[in-house]
């Protein structure tokens, strides 16, 4: 991704000539994605910008209400039978493509099976494997993709099969890889069909543009069922600066923004910064079979040389430090599991590793994408490791798109990740880590783990639930020191004050459809 001031100029060369410079036009906002979509093919999307657009252009059988539950959205109902491990999901006639066509039950079947198939290399394939005889297709078990448990029994009846009852089941279906799909498309554009020019939704809004590197323009899907978008026209650039971002906030430019963390103090009181906490923690990955993190005495070591208190001082934006993975908020989160800042500790364990002082352990390099706050963070940590332990420290940041991949496929020895909700249930978190679990870059691999986050997923006492996750913790953050959290996320954001109807959730979700600017007119 370009940067500099070179691109910075281009930018605002561009946006001049989309708008008069420095107004909103009344009926436009403009936002920043930070970074570009990988990919939005809603199958094989596993980052949160990919994820952020998609929940703009997409939906599928639910989303969330207020209260973060799961209320009817193309399905306007369902029923449970068979003691929790069905599901009948009726459609409603109102849903529709963004081309007008009706959204049939064929579509959902035809995208949960493509998701679930090994030759899709989807990382959230696990998502599903709640349904029946999907881990085993996942897996190449079973070859048949009609032994999946969904089929559609009319146009506008699907029916899920489980494996077992889960009643957090219709929470899974509000997240993207769950969605529809138009199987005529994807087989007949399958290196463009998220293009704008091929692309067909079911949400709020469509794609009308994509200037690769530079921004996306969504307008009003005409064929939404539900409340049309109050906007014409949201515009998510691509600016991966925060310093940027916040200059083009306050020359009018932006109409909201998340200013980088030495702006925060500045701002704080404006009127415009808004903070709250999400359900997110951010960590660094060890991917344990590279040397010299394949050695458990040095992980654990690394894990207790960071003073985590010192963040929020750095960051300047309501982060809680983190020792432990799931977060406040969420059943399952347990402050005193991890391992927390004890430097002599962390030396002794070093020594015992054969590396006293530091001696002898190989440099290490520590991988992240791109962003201010990353390198911000990652300059800290080398800090905390070189003067606590007297270690070797590099850091090598990508694109965004490239650190996907490499993470994906040879993971390096160290690396900053994060992970906000998808679902507000720890199962969510818990399954990262899972053996088969196509987001878990660690490399680790533990039946006991996998059988503690099954029991978990469908233990219907909270307190036996709580036990099996505080298990499971322990064996990822002491036992086998697979990450280190660092700290739970807050969103913390500028928001103009013409600005209605827009807010981050407590998973760090905004949606633009209930949207409107307010420039001394009446609400539409």
């Amino acid at each position: 991704m370009k940067t500099g001031r070179k691109w910075i100029w281009l930018l605002l060369i561009g946006m001049a000539a989309c708008k008069p410079t420095g107004r909103n036009p009344g009926d436009v906002i403009r936002y920043n994605l930070q970074t570009e979509p990988p990919t939005l093919d809603w199958s094989i999307t596993t980052d949160n910008t990919s994820i952020e657009t998609l929940n703009n252009l997409m939906e599928g059988l639910t989303r969330y209400d207020k209260n973060l539950r799961p209320a009817p959205a193309l399905a306007e109902s369902w029923e449970v039978t068979e003691g929790g491990r069905k599901y009948i999901f009726h459609l409603r006639p109102s849903a529709k493509w963004s081309d007008g066509k009706p959204v049939r039950a064929q579509d959902f079947v035809y995208s949960w099976q493509r998701l679930i198939k090994p030759e899709t290399g989807a990382e959230y394939a696990y998502f599903i494997y709640l349904v029946k005889n999907a881990r085993a297709i996942n897996s190449g078990q079973i070859k048949d993709l009609s032994q999946l448990g969904i089929k559609a029994l009319d146009d506008r009846t699907l029916e899920v099969e489980l494996e077992e009852p889960a009643v957090y089941f219709p929470v899974i279906c509000t997240f993207v890889v769950t969605f529809p799909q138009r199987k005529e498309l994807v087989e007949q554009f399958p290196d463009s069909w998220t293009e704008p020019e091929h692309i067909l939704t079911t949400g709020p809004f469509v794609l009308t543009k994509w200037h690769h590197e530079y921004k996306l323009e969504l307008e009003p899907n005409p064929y939404y069922w539900d409340e049309k978008p109050k906007l014409k026209k949201a515009i998510f650039y691509v600016i991966n600066e925060r310093t940027t971002e916040l200059t083009l906030y306050d020359t009018g430019d932006l109409d909201l923004c998340q200013p980088p963390p030495a702006a925060i103090p500045y701002y704080h009181d404006s009127g415009q910064y808004h903070s709250k906490p999400i359900l997110g923690t951010y960590y660094i990955g060890y991917n344990i079979r590279k040397p010299p993190l394949d050695n458990l005495l040095v992980r654990r070591a690394l894990a207790m040389a960071i003073d985590r208190a010192k963040l929020p001082q750095i960051l300047k934006g309501d982060q809680v430090p983190a020792t432990s993975f799931i977060p406040p908020g969420m059943l399952g989160h347990n402050p005193n599991i991890g391992f927390p800042f004890n430097p002599e500790k962390a030396r002794a364990l070093l020594a015992e590793a054969g590396y006293l002082g530091g001696k002898g352990l190989p440099p290490i390099t520590l991988a992240f994408n791109t962003l201010d706050t990353n390198q911000l963070i990652c300059e800290f940590v080398q800090a905390e490791w070189r003067n606590n332990l007297g270690i070797t420290v590099y850091l090598r940041n990508m694109e965004w798109k490239v650190f996907l991949k490499e993470v994906e496929f040879d993971p390096p020895a160290a690396f900053r990740f994060g992970w906000y909700a998808d679902y507000p249930d720890p199962n969510n978190f818990a399954e990262i880590f899972i053996s088969d679990g196509g987001n878990n870059h660690t490399r680790f691999q533990n039946k006991e783990y996998d059988d503690l986050v099954t029991r978990a997923a469908f233990e219907p006492d909270l307190q036996k639930r709580q036990e099996l996750y505080d298990r499971a913790q322990k064996i990822i953050l002491e036992d086998s020191c697979i990450f280190i959290p660092l700290y739970f996320y807050a969103v913390n954001y500028m928001i103009k004050p013409y600005v209605r109807g827009l807010d981050y959730n407590a998973m760090g979700q905004i949606f633009f459809n209930k949207a409107w600017i307010d420039l001394g007119r009446k609400r539409p």
